[in-house]
């Protein structure tokens, strides 16, 4: 005898409900599983599969409470966990499957296939679990077509799934979607249903309905639990861990983890703005009233930029004392004007712990479009523009221009170049003479380092040694400078030249250690008496740590080295260092070389070539071009003159020249 059922549509409605939110759930966990990584990758990826399971599983049996049969129905648990095994199993290899970024279609369809299989599987055999006094048989073409539903739904769930894996929040269109997978998963479940004929065995009578409530009950408060506990974690990633993650502790802006995700996440042609904003002295700050102020002070400037955020611009801070803005449909006048006022505003003074502080920034900007070019393009261009603003002389901004895109390429290669012109010996050293107007003699040479590119010709040390000086490449070719000077002076001294030679030092030396052995070495290597070398530092390392370098300096001088203090006059003052810092001659940059005929200049040059007599220093002039500069220099006392006037930069061959040169013309005068 067949028996009719019938659904209590109050349970059918919740059903579909749970349905729903367990297609919206999987659908939001699925974008954790796009933006996460290694294990955390693979905890999304276990909760999207077992929340999707479980919640197919659950709208199952909720449905199957909605089902009433004249008949006493009871379950058979390991069966019943057998089939929300076999759902969330199914639901795993089919995320496994389509986790990649680069997916194939047939990888769709098979993680598709995969998905309905582990439906079907579970619905059948739930409904095997039934255990009642009656006998169920299936309606063939209802079966094939529930069949067909399920795996067009699990299809349609995985492109969906795909679509909105690069999406963290929220929106009408997750939602919208979620309602149709809710739909297609309850018409494959009920359209199962439809295809099951139920036959009361011989001699049993329907009767009252007798359902294990328990059993149902339990496990629809399970798998709402479940869902409960999934939601739960979602909220506290999205809202604490997420903040965490992409929000600053410091400052409480966003992080470079949010930048990164809006550049990942936007798309389209509109103008982007991006403004790299980097403070000025605040390293000297940090170093000397500590990370505590320094922190306080970065919190500070944070709080001036939060003024200039909109809703279609966003300032970040992207590291240290960097931040960033982001200008949506911006205009290089909007972006100009904005950088502007973010200048003015946080230079402003700021008090800080009884501290009164005073600091200034450089911006750079540079203006595209997403799609034009790729988010490291325009953060570097932006920093390009920044390091530009610095050099003009910092509190102001900078526009990227194609300009600085040549030279930074050009600055690049250039770089990657310098290691291969040591090992492949490009580097050549010339020699320029330094003259002694009152002996009218030679007074010795300075060795100069120059850079013959096989390609691009030859480089200018001023292009060349701030990328050494900046990668620490300077260290081997100083070395390499210093060995091969002292070898040429040594060959001038056999030949009968007994001239001394200078060298150049960079600061990095001093911070190896090692100079006072390197010179050491050196000398006795090529065997060079020590008082034919000079080693010349420059006035900016008083920047440093000086105690260090003074005790470096005696060191040297100890061993019969000469030093001069090279471009003296510019960058920072060191007159109140010159009665610590160990040396024995001053070289004026050619600064003062030019306008000696105006009063002003001609009076500070005479008072630092009498504070060199009293200190016992000689005095040496840099960029000597005509003879109005000897006169001048030789009437106020500075007698050791360098320059064009007296020979340019010069090799081997060519100081031979020179010096014949130099000979017949003293001869006949």
């Amino acid at each position: 005898m067949s028996l009719e059922g019938y659904y209590n549509y109050y349970i059918v409605a919740l059903s579909v409900v749970i349905a729903i939110l367990a297609s919206y759930s999987a659908l939001s966990i699925t974008a954790k599983i796009s933006h996460s990584k290694g294990r955390t990758r693979f905890f999304w990826l276990l909760a999207g599969a077992f929340v999707m399971g479980s919640g197919v599983w659950s709208m199952h049996f909720v449905g199957m409470l909605a089902f009433h049969l004249h008949a006493s129905v009871k379950y058979d648990i390991w069966l019943t966990l057998f089939s929300m095994v076999a759902s969330v199993i199914s639901s795993f290899i089919a995320f496994y499957i389509t986790m990649p970024r680069n997916i194939n279609w047939y990888k769709i369809a098979f993680g598709g296939f995969i998905m309905g299989s582990g439906i079907v599987t579970m619905h059948y055999m739930g409904m095997a679990a039934m255990i009642m006094p009656v006998e169920v048989s299936y309606d063939k073409e209802l079966w094939a077509l529930s069949v067909l539903i399920a795996l067009i739904a699990s299809y349609a769930a995985l492109l969906l799934f795909l679509r909105f894996r690069n999406q963290s929040s929220s929106s009408w269109l997750k939602w919208l979607s979620a309602v149709i997978m809710g739909f297609a998963i309850c018409g494959m479940h009920y359209t199962g249903m439809k295809a099951a004929n139920f036959h009361a065995q011989h001699g049993i009578m329907g009767g009252e309905v007798s359902i294990d409530f328990f059993l149902l009950y339990g496990v629809t408060v399970t798998i709402f639990f479940i869902l409960m506990v999934s939601w739960g974690a979602m909220f506290l990633d999205r809202h604490v861990l997420e903040r965490l993650a992409y929000h600053d502790t410091i400052t409480g802006l966003p992080n470079r983890n949010e930048m990164n995700r809006f550049f990942e996440t936007h798309i389209g042609n509109e103008s982007i703005g991006v403004l790299f904003l980097d403070l000025d002295q605040f390293k000297a700050i940090n170093d000397t009233l500590g990370h505590n102020i320094g922190d306080l002070l970065i919190k500070e400037v944070s709080i001036r930029l939060r003024e200039f955020i909109r809703v279609d611009q966003q300032a970040f801070r992207i590291g240290g004392d960097e931040f960033l803005f982001i200008i949506k449909n911006c205009s290089l006048e909007r972006a100009e004007q904005l950088a502007n006022q973010i200048l003015q505003r946080i230079k402003n003074v700021y008090r800080i712990e009884g501290n009164e502080l005073y600091i200034t920034g450089s911006i750079g900007i540079s203006i595209g479009s997403i799609q034009e070019s790729d988010r490291s393009v325009m953060l570097k261009t932006a920093d390009t523009a920044m390091y530009r603003a610095k050099g003009m002389g910092k509190n102001q901004f900078c526009v990227y221009t194609e300009d600085m895109g040549v030279q930074e390429v050009r600055k690049m290669e250039l770089e990657k170049d310098l290691q291969r012109a040591l090992e492949q010996k490009q580097f050549i050293v010339v020699y320029q003479p330094k003259w002694n107007v009152k002996t009218n003699r030679l007074y010795g040479f300075e060795a100069l380092i120059r850079w013959q590119h096989p390609r691009l010709g030859l480089v200018s040390p001023g292009e060349f040694i701030p990328i050494a000086e900046e990668t620490g490449i300077i260290v081997p070719i100083t070395r390499w400078v210093l060995e091969e000077a002292c070898r040429q002076c040594k060959a001038w001294k056999d030949q009968g030249i007994n001239q001394p030679v200078s060298v150049n030092l960079s600061v990095r030396m001093f911070q190896t250690s090692s100079l006072v052995e390197w010179v050491q070495d050196i000398l006795n290597i090529v065997e060079l008496a020590p008082h034919f070398l000079e080693l010349e530092i420059t006035e900016s390392m008083v920047f440093y740590d000086i105690n260090d370098i003074i005790r470096q300096l005696e060191s040297i001088r100890k061993l019969g080295v000469r030093v001069s203090m090279d471009d003296f006059g510019t960058g920072y003052s060191s007159i109140g260092l010159l009665d610590r810092i160990p040396i024995d001659a001053l070289k004026l940059d050619r600064l003062f070389t030019n306008d000696l005929d105006t009063p002003g200049k001609r009076a500070i040059l005479h008072a630092i070539i009498l504070m060199a007599e009293n200190l016992n220093l000689d005095v040496i002039a840099e960029g000597v071009e005509n003879e109005e500069h000897i006169e001048f220099l030789t009437e106020l006392g500075c007698y050791v003159m360098q320059g064009y006037f007296y020979g340019k930069p010069m090799n081997d061959e060519e100081i031979f020249q020179w010096l014949q040169d130099r000979d017949r013309t003293r001869e006949s005068g």
